[in-house]
């Protein structure tokens, strides 16, 4: 890839030219690592909010079977049933 580009690249390059070409291929790939930590941070945020909400659903929904199960009904396996009295 990258390396195999500049490579090639520095082989055609007179040596005087050679800083410069390093120094716009360097800061190609910094741009690149910037552009690519960006999206990184954005995929995470995403995850974590959904994580988020998926928790939060999953603690609504403990409350309410304990609320159901006060009432008379029990959860066994994930499937509720009514209570034994």
């Amino acid at each position: 890839g990258e390396i195999n580009r500049i490579n090639q690249v520095l082989r055609d390059t007179t040596s005087p030219q050679k800083t410069p070409v390093v120094r716009d291929w360097i800061r190609s790939v910094i741009s690149r690592l910037d552009h690519y930590k960006a999206e990184h941070k954005t995929i995470l945020k995403d995850a974590t909010t959904l994580l988020e909400l998926a928790l939060w659903k999953a603690n609504l929904d403990d409350n309410e079977g304990g609320i159901i199960e006060k009432e008379g009904v029990r959860t066994t396996r994930g499937r509720r049933k009514r209570a034994r009295k």
